[in-house]
């Protein structure tokens, strides 16, 4: 099944390419949210290869194409993790595949097909970047890392929007990046290119395949109290494990 989907998202991935090169048309999902037609033929893609390979499995897709269903195995899909990006043509965005087993996260798939950099997990396994083995970062301290947030769409509109956590964090690191996509963001934590993220209001298709990523190469999971974690909790901090209780410590200030 890991095999499946990295060859599943190599083909969304492809299809995104395609899709940068011609004219992209926008739509509003809310007053701040977008969607892109290609977000649309990205997720019929993958949801018909699930259909075709696993057809008594279920399926829980962003744009709502999903397979409601009894069955222990559950795929969570983003189709195009980076919509915001895409839409402006900004160079950062993902395709993101995850499998649940009975609850518990089996494998994850995160593919940046500008980079071609497949980043994959599977329970028990590792994690990997292509070929190549990955470890999160040994940076011991807070003040000597580099970590990701994000922030929801509704910013304008709610008080509880990351701004404050923002600032005090970004004071007390080396840099707060920015960068529009989760899946990404956590990849690059398992990769150690990022020490941390956290983010709040997420989804599981957000989460679920980077965060498998982060475990498998050692690192740290948690909700913002430094409670367990699953992918339909939309708080999440994950770490390198050794500045995780400093960051759980600056986010409840």
């Amino acid at each position: 099944m890991l095999s499946f989907a990295i060859e599943t998202a190599r083909r969304a991935g492809a299809l995104l390419l395609a899709g940068l090169e011609r004219r992209r048309s926008l739509e509003l999902k809310s007053a701040y949210e977008v969607v892109t037609e290609v977000d649309r033929e990205s997720e019929a893609l993958i949801v018909s290869a699930i259909r075709h390979a696993f057809p008594d499995h279920a399926i829980l897709a962003e744009e709502g194409g999903g397979i409601e269903r009894t069955s222990p195995f559950l795929w969570l899909i983003d189709p195009l993790d980076g919509t915001n990006n895409y839409a402006h043509g900004f160079p950062f965005f993902s395709v993101s595949i995850a499998l649940m087993e009975d609850g518990e996260l089996r494998l994850g798939v995160v593919f940046d097909p500008l980079r071609d950099e497949l980043f994959s997990a599977e329970r028990g396994a590792g994690a990997w970047r292509n070929d190549q083995r990955l470890r999160v970062s040994d940076t011991p301290a807070l003040a000597a890392s580099l970590v990701s947030t994000g922030f929801p769409y509704d910013f304008a509109t709610t008080t509880d929007n990351n701004t404050r956590q923002f600032t005090r964090i970004q004071a007390r690191t080396q840099g707060v990046r920015r960068a529009g996509s989760a899946a990404l963001d956590l990849a690059y934590v398992a990769s150690g290119r990022l020490d941390a993220h956290w983010e709040l209001r997420l989804k599981p298709w957000d989460t679920a395949a980077g965060a498998l990523l982060v475990l498998e190469a050692g690192g740290r999971l948690s909700d913002w109290r430094g409670q367990p974690w699953n992918p339909w909790n939309d708080r999440l901090v994950a770490s390198n494990g050794r500045i995780h209780d400093e960051l759980i410590a600056a986010l409840a200030e």
